[in-house]
């Protein structure tokens, strides 16, 4: 028998960036598909072999260590769902990826986010947060299309600047504090506002998120599965480790304003998604919406219960993590599938597919119940944990918000499922997806019904001890109420958010006025100063040179000149021959030779310049 406690833990890291490494040596054919499902079985088994308070560090100088591996309760839940649905991900991209440089990309993606969760310094987490960031950008760029490449652009500007910031404030809170340790942030300043506008941007915290809905929608059908589970889940383990139950001073009170941006990207991702008639771009800015409420659990806090201070806070922003990850994959593979067998992503093209693709809509179903917050299904046990934890703390309005938002969400669901599979469509050719699209959609909708009818197997795997039943009878009956009445609102009120061909317009559109605005200042008006200062510096030093060829001579112009000029206003009649004298005197100095200084003037003129000097020095007491 195998003790697994003798196996030495090694950060998962470098099990995708190996596999990444080798991946093209099997080609394109059955044996990458074989390797595939090894690497993502690796993955799972080395994640799940991590034993708590584990370290794999590396000692730069003595005194300075990089700590590539911290496993504690926290790092150990995100390292499961981001290694469970990593391997969901590789096993969907089997038929339908073709190069092998988009899967390498993905798998460096893939381990750099495993790399960020179980690093135990700010270096090693900025080291992987950047590639990261560069790796997803490939898997945007692989759809080959203008529309993709430019938003690839405008998605790294955003990280490029988020990860400055990040490391900004890296820099400055070691340089306060002498330790490089992941942990939390406590001294205000400089430092402790560079780190939160950092990790806000993969966060997607209003207004740093544009890049998300214009990016996502646009990448690969693949690319997009990766990419909707690790940037911004990413930033919310980031933001529980660095700034729990975060509060400032604002007109005199302690205000948990963590908590309340998460309440703000609640209501504002649920708008702008009931807006959309592309698929992908609703469910990105759902991802908004959703990562909301995790920033909203992890503003919270701590939370006091019946005299004990308990992580209720936290403990439901991670839970939602775990939770959203696996309805959100689900969505984006189900919505995948649907592009990839009949090649359109618009609401109004879509519909008439729930018998030609049945295993999608039931699996679609059940990811959008759970994202909803329906019972039965995991979103329902993760929010209800968050909006517990505000009426707790009594934040009535954070708790109001996040209802809202739960609102919107049940009314964008039943708008996507109902117009993309029930809704008349005679016209729509399609047919089932593949089966290793099939098999990991099937799994992930499993386990969403599985945690949301025994919500115990997520609990005890939370970092902190749970004190919540999610299926209290009073919380219970008012969301069963809030969704028969938002359910009603959508069927009598259907035809107001049916889906149209229209453009909204995002605050990034405030980005791209000011952005062409700029690039015209910089064409237009500051040229034109550069090129007035250019010919004004070119003019003075043409002036030097006619001087240095003949001082005296032209010593002798100038004060005729200048003597003309203060003598013009009383000799108007005479003002043209005076103007004519004078251009004739400068052409002089120019056009005819001019004698130069013997050596014995010029000695006396520089003795003459250093007896001035003298004098000045003793009358100001300089020689004293």
């Amino acid at each position: 028998m195998i003790d697994i406690s003798s196996i030495p833990n090694i950060p998962p890291v470098l099990i995708y960036f190996a596999g990444a490494a080798l991946l093209p040596l099997f080609g394109k054919g059955r044996a990458r598909k074989i390797y595939l499902v090894i690497l993502a079985a690796l993955g799972l088994i080395g994640v799940a072999l991590l034993r708590p308070q584990t370290t794999w560090d590396f000692s730069v100088i003595p005194g300075f260590e990089l700590i590539f591996l911290h496993v504690d309760g926290l790092s150990l839940i995100m390292g499961y769902i981001f290694a469970l649905i990593g391997g969901a991900a590789i096993l969907y991209s089997l038929d339908v990826v073709k190069e092998n440089g988009e899967l390498v990309c993905g798998l460096l993606y893939l381990g750099s986010a495993l790399g960020v969760v179980f690093s135990g310094d700010f270096f090693t987490l900025y080291i992987f947060w950047e590639i990261m960031a560069f790796s997803s950008l490939a898997l945007i760029w692989y759809t080959r299309t203008e529309r993709a490449t430019n938003a690839g652009m405008r998605y790294i500007l955003f990280h490029l600047f988020g990860g400055c910031a990040l490391l900004g404030g890296i820099i400055i809170n070691y340089m306060s504090t002498g330790s490089i340790a992941v942990g939390p942030i406590k001294e205000l300043g400089i430092g402790y506002v560079l780190l939160l506008i950092g990790i806000g941007v993969n966060t997607a915290f209003i207004p740093l998120h544009t890049w998300l809905p214009d990016s996502y929608p646009k990448a690969t059908i693949a690319g997009a599965v990766f990419m909707s589970v690790y940037t911004t889940k990413s930033g919310v383990y980031v933001l529980a480790r660095t700034f729990p139950g975060a509060e400032a001073l604002i007109f005199g009170n302690e205000i948990p304003f963590v908590a309340y941006i998460g309440g703000v990207m609640c209501i504002y991702g649920v708008v702008f998604a009931l807006l959309q008639n592309d698929v992908r771009k609703l469910l990105s800015y759902h991802i908004v919406s959703q990562v909301g409420y995790m920033v909203a659990g992890v503003g919270i806090g701590t939370v006091i219960i019946n005299g004990d201070i308990t992580h209720l806070g936290i403990n439901g922003g991670i839970a939602h993590v775990f939770n959203h990850i696996l309805y959100k994959a689900l969505l984006f593979m189900c919505m995948g599938a649907v592009i990839y067998r009949t090649g359109k992503n618009n609401l109004t093209e879509l519909g008439g597919l729930a018998k030609k693709m049945p295993v999608t809509t039931i699996t679609c179903v059940i990811a959008a119940l759970s994202i909803s917050g329906v019972m039965g299904f995991n979103g329902y046990v993760s929010k209800g944990m968050i909006i517990h934890a505000a009426e707790l703390e009594g934040l009535h309005i954070l708790a109001l918000a996040l209802m809202l938002g739960s609102i919107g969400t049940f009314l964008s669901f039943l708008k996507l499922t109902y117009f993309t599979f029930f809704r008349r469509n005679g016209e729509i050719e399609a047919k089932e997806a593949p089966l290793s699209m099939l098999v990991p959609m099937c799994v992930t909708a499993f386990l969403c019904v599985a945690i949301g009818v025994y919500p115990k197997m997520l609990y005890g795997i939370l970092p902190y001890a749970v004190h919540y039943d999610a299926y209290a009878f009073g919380h219970t009956l008012s969301t069963l109420q809030l969704l028969t009445m938002t359910g009603f609102m959508f069927f009598a009120l259907r035809v107001l958010i049916m889906p149209h061909e229209r453009i909204t317009y995002d605050i990034d559109y405030l980005y791209r006025k000011a952005g062409r605005g700029f690039i015209w200042f910089c064409e237009k008006p500051l040229m034109a100063f550069a090129n007035a200062i250019d010919r004004g510096t070119l003019r003075i030093a043409d002036s030097f040179v006619w001087f240095s060829r003949n001082p005296t001579a032209a010593s002798i112009i100038l004060i005729t000149a200048t003597g003309t000029r203060l003598m013009s206003p009383f000799n108007h009649a005479y003002k043209r021959p005076e103007r004519d004298l004078e251009v004739v005197v400068k052409r002089r100095t120019v056009e005819e030779p001019m004698e130069k200084l013997s050596i014995g003037t010029g000695v006396l003129l520089v003795l003459l310049f250093f007896a001035l000097y003298l004098i000045a020095m003793l009358v100001h007491g300089w020689l004293a």
